[in-house]
């Protein structure tokens, strides 16, 4: 007689009764710590319990995590009860958690904080100690996984945003007993070189186990010692490493680590043209009010030009010349005409024209001019001027008659 053979759904759904009718799986409490945590958009919580030997799936529904008292977080250690059954679908069986309480920090996270306390305390998360990012790097270095999807992000927006840019990987461990020394390793090469400008390490996200290389000492104070600028970019934007706090800049993303390293080329040419254009406008602004300058000193230039002015001057001194004859030539004709008019004043009061009307002009012996007959003695010399010559003579009688009007 053949057997038939079973469906996959059918063993599926065979084991998942096995569960659930196990008197120990069916209901049971189990501790552990809680690892790589996810709260899904639904409500749903999704994580694993783990010890130093094993972990297991686990789920905690809306319905059920809604009564808890606490938030749960990545690291705590806890005592969950609830089933084992069996996620059909996918053939994964599943601790199904109803109810939950605390059990004390796990010891990757006790661990951890101890680290941070003890950092903290000695300055190394200080933003006074962070270095700032540059604006425009030439060259980036990258210590992370060679095949991870943390690298493709980083090298996919770097290339799409700054082309410019170059791009040295140093492939790393990121996860394991390993990978601290190989990330320290990186990034003490890269600091080396002088050509790199800023640094980026980090990885995908992951549990706090597999995050742990980045909570490493070593990791932490190579950081701190760096010269050149870093970037952290490790998991997911709810995970938080030592590097993170160390960094002189923390990214939630690998991507995002990248937009935080170099601009956008769009924004800087979409800028220039802006400066351009504003430039353009400046210097046109400039030379519009250069030449209202010019133009006025130009005008004034030919105001005060010393050749116009010379000019103007010489027409000034023609006008003078010509006024001056003028004024000269006037002058020259009143002052002719008045020596002409003084001229006959003086020749009507002039005695020695009347000399010549039959007149003679009487003077004493001294030249003095006799003009009556009281300036007269008898029996001394007088003189006659007349108008041909002089006669001299003796007075011999003075006659004080005087002269009869002709009428």
């Amino acid at each position: 007689m053949d057997i038939r053979p079973l469906r996959v759904s059918e063993v599926n759904s065979y084991i998942k009764r096995l569960f659930l009718s196990d008197m120990i799986l069916s209901s049971l409490s189990i501790e552990g710590e809680v690892s790589n945590f996810k709260h899904h958009y639904s409500g749903h919580m999704y994580f694993n319990l783990k010890d130093e030997k094993g972990k297991i799936k686990s789920v905690m529904f809306r319905s059920d995590n809604e009564s808890l008292k606490f938030n749960l977080e990545e690291g705590m250690k806890i005592i969950a009860t609830g089933y084992i059954s069996l996620y059909e679908k996918e053939g994964d069986y599943q601790f199904y958690i109803r109810h939950i309480k605390e059990s004390g920090l796990g010891d990757l996270y006790r661990a951890f904080e101890e680290l941070k306390k003890k950092l903290e305390s000695e300055g190394l998360f200080s933003e006074t100690n962070k270095k700032p990012i540059p604006t425009m790097p030439k060259k980036i270095g990258i210590v992370t996984s060679a095949t991870g999807a943390a690298i493709k992000d980083i090298i996919t927006v770097i290339r799409r945003r700054f082309p410019p840019c170059n791009i040295l990987i140093y492939p790393s461990l990121v996860q394991g007993t390993q990978a601290p020394k190989e990330i320290c390793k990186g990034l003490n090469y890269l600091d080396s070189r002088e050509d790199v400008d800023l640094i980026i390490t980090g990885r995908g996200g992951g549990s706090i186990e597999e995050l742990f290389a980045f909570n490493d000492e070593d990791v932490a104070r190579t950081i701190y010692n760096l010269n050149t600028p870093i970037i952290s970019a490790i998991g997911h934007e709810t995970d938080f490493t030592i590097a993170d706090f160390v960094a002189d800049l923390r990214a939630p993303t690998p991507s995002a680590a990248a937009e935080l390293a170099v601009p956008n080329i769009y924004n800087i040419k979409s800028e220039l043209e802006n400066k351009y254009n504003r430039l353009i406008k400046s210097v046109f602004q400039i030379l519009g009010q250069h030449k209202v300058r010019i133009d006025y000193l130009n005008r004034n230039l030919k105001f005060f030009n010393p050749v116009n002015q010379l000019r103007d001057k010489r027409q000034e001194i023609d006008n003078l010349f010509k006024d001056l004859n003028y004024l000269m030539e006037k002058d020259f004709i009143n002052r002719k005409n008045q020596l002409s008019a003084l001229k006959n004043n003086l020749d009507i009061l002039n005695p020695l024209l009347a000399l010549g009307r039959g007149y003679g002009i009487l003077m004493d012996k001294e030249g003095k001019l006799i003009k009556s007959i009281e300036d007269a003695i008898l029996d001394e010399e007088i003189n006659i001027l007349l108008k041909d010559g002089r006669i001299s003579t003796i007075v011999k009688a003075i006659d004080k008659g005087g002269l009869v009007d002709e009428e």
